[in-house]
């Protein structure tokens, strides 16, 4: 009995440790670089955009199947926070035009990263929220760094399960 009631403290801590998983309660145009890392933590990857903004990258994989870029402008106020592994970030890239720049820029980094020797080529996976599906993005790079293809396939390897319950 004393573990069935342990369950829902369990998951209201889970719930807590989660709250700045999006940056949801930050605002753009108020909040600064110091309360983006106060609210989501230490970024995995900072770019530097053409415009003087940095991107801080914060991505959520291979599980959380996303990877949110807060950008900030010269003067440390947030611009806005994007979920870049969607529709409207994936179709800006272009077979044999976008770099592996162009890729990290736009949807930050990848969960895994595969080298193909014989093929002479690397591929990025991003797991990607589908739901009812699970998918991944694939972004394959020649020697050049240059994308050479961009694909979602069924991802039937990833996943976790909580007390008897598949989470994407």
């Amino acid at each position: 009995m004393r573990k069935i009631g342990s369950v829902p403290i369990f998951l209201l801590a889970l719930a807590a440790g989660c709250a700045g998983y999006s940056g949801h309660d930050l605002v753009a145009g108020q909040s600064t670089l110091e309360d983006v890392r106060a609210t989501m933590g230490e970024p995995a990857l900072v770019r530097e955009a053409a415009n003087g903004e940095k991107v801080y990258w914060y991505p959520r994989l291979p599980f959380g199947r996303e990877s949110f870029a807060a950008r900030v402008a010269p003067d440390g106020r947030l611009v806005a926070i994007e979920q870049r592994l969607a529709p409207e970030f994936i179709s800006k890239l272009k077979v044999n035009e976008s770099t592996q720049e162009d890729v990290l820029d736009l949807l930050g980094p990848p969960a895994e990263v595969y080298r193909f020797p014989r093929q002479q080529r690397e591929t990025w996976e991003y797991p990607l929220r589908k739901p009812p599906e699970r998918k991944s993005l694939y972004v394959q790079m020649s020697p050049d760094k240059v994308v050479r293809e961009v694909y979602e396939l069924h991802d039937f390897h990833r996943g976790m399960e909580f007390f008897g319950i598949q989470v994407n």
